[in-house]
């Protein structure tokens, strides 16, 4: 087995980007149980600040938005590598490991200044838009002398040590946060115009560190390390006196700094610095809403543009000035992903709406990538969402929801860059293969409070 998985820290570089990349499907409580839809329906703070700037026009009156929600997802990563008997003939070697890391908090602020009589409204924002990560341990049965009851059906090949030619422990932790600032005006009536820049921060530990390339000494393991970044987004938003309302939206890439990030070997011999560039995938937004005495609905659609983002638009090994893959990943080559969004508000019952949300995600992985994004794919399909609020005055509210969402299996083989070949450009391993499977559960709690109209 030994050299059969050389480039295998390329999966938690793979996990980091799918955590990160990976757009939450709606902003705080409220937002997140009408399946993320509030390109045209501005229904909270932060729903309307995170979907469309130009929406806080429709605010009456100052309100603040607080949510956190506990983000709980359940990936898991199946191997299998076939290896020869001695006899001629070939067995198999596989396993499937879960996660073992707990519930992510992320918290949501959003606050709107507004009055009924003034065509400008304000905003700002505090968002965590990712905060994901995986522990996924080191395998444990593993084919050697001193283990006579080895089982070959239940040993995940990518996961052995370091010195088996496998990742050993693979551990990684990603925030990131976002503050915008928004300002919108009503440039006539029922067509509103908005703009925000964002500020971001993020924050990444990961062990082993994977866009190192491995030296003699194995893979390092990385401190913790940081970066800003900026962007913006820019949006309008149209009311129609029949109740119906249509809103478009853009972000842009947020561009951050290189994260530098040192560490050590196995051995406790320190490590060279490793420089790692990774934005933010820009999002553009068009949504349709009908509004009612009884009942809200509304439908968004979403493209988010994975192919010319930094860390994603290219795919396949580094190859070095000598022409040989150093074994540190070009790129992941991953596809821009459509988002649609629905979400009813059925507000039969006085200070009690309840509601209900859908969202159909596209899958940015194919088999030609699986491999670098095996550990976490965090690619939600299909989620279903359902909440309510509790109106205790006109002022004083709190919302509850939960998310239920279904990933879709991915099926690859695993890569190895000494495999390289004029007809094997990505290095695949004959005869092996690499699924990996995710579901996610979230349950938010908000509050909101309106003020000073």
């Amino acid at each position: 087995m030994k050299n059969l998985l050389i480039s295998i820290f390329t999966i938690l570089t793979a996990t980091l980007l799918a955590q990160t990349g990976h757009v939450l499907q709606g902003a705080g409580a409220v937002n997140f149980s009408m399946g993320g839809a509030g390109t045209a329906l501005p229904l909270d703070p932060t729903g309307a600040l995170q979907w469309n700037p130009a929406s806080i026009t429709a605010f009456d009156r100052n309100e603040v938005g607080l949510s956190v929600a506990y983000f709980t997802a359940a990936p898991s990563v199946y191997a299998k590598v076939t290896q020869p008997d001695g006899q001629g003939g070939t067995f198999e070697i596989s396993g499937t490991t879960d996660d073992e890391k707990g519930a992510s908090p992320l918290p949501t602020l959003g606050a709107i200044f507004a009055k009924p009589d003034s065509k400008f409204a304000f905003g700002i924002s505090a968002f965590g838009i990712s905060g994901f990560g995986v522990d996924y341990p080191a395998t444990t049965d593993l084919p050697t002398p001193d283990n006579p009851n080895f089982n070959p059906n239940a040993s995940n090949p990518l996961l052995y040590p370091q010195t088996m030619g496998g990742f050993g422990h693979l551990n990684s932790n990603y925030q990131l946060m976002q503050l915008g600032l928004t300002a919108a005006y009503e440039l006539t009536e029922g067509v509103s115009f908005g703009i925000a820049p964002t500020f971001n921060y993020s924050s990444l530990l990961i062990e082993p560190v994977p866009i190192a390339a491995p030296s003699e000494k194995g893979y390092p393991l990385g401190e913790k390390a940081s970066a800003l970044g900026i962007g913006a987004q820019a949006g309008l938003f149209f009311q129609l006196p029949t109740g119906i309302n249509f809103g478009l939206a853009y972000k842009s890439p947020q561009y951050f700094k290189e994260l530098e990030i040192e560490g050590e070997y196995l051995d406790g011999s320190a490590a060279p610095a490793t420089n790692f560039k990774m934005n933010y995938p820009a999002i553009f937004s068009a949504g349709a809403a009908y509004t009612h005495e009884k009942f809200d609905f509304a439908v968004d659609y979403r493209m988010i543009n994975y192919e010319k983002t930094d860390g994603f638009e290219k795919t396949g090994w580094v190859i070095g000035e000598n022409g040989f893959p150093t074994g540190a990943v070009a790129g992941f080559g991953w596809k821009n992903v459509t988002v649609v969004a629905a979400g009813l508000q059925l507000k039969m019952v006085e200070k009690l709406p309840i509601r209900l949300g859908y969202t159909y995600s596209s899958n940015p992985i194919t088999e030609d990538n699986v491999f670098f994004s095996s550990a976490a794919p965090a690619v939600i399909k299909h989620a279903v969402q359902a909440g309510f609020s509790y109106k205790f005055t006109d002022n004083l509210g709190i919302h509850l929801t939960y998310h239920r969402g279904i990933g879709e299996d991915v099926t690859g083989q695993l890569m190895n860059p000494m495999m390289i070949t004029a007809d094997n450009p990505l290095g695949k391993v004959p005869g092996s293969e690499i699924t990996s499977s995710m579901h996610t559960d979230v349950v938010l709690l908000g509050v909101s409070y309106g003020f000073g109209k």
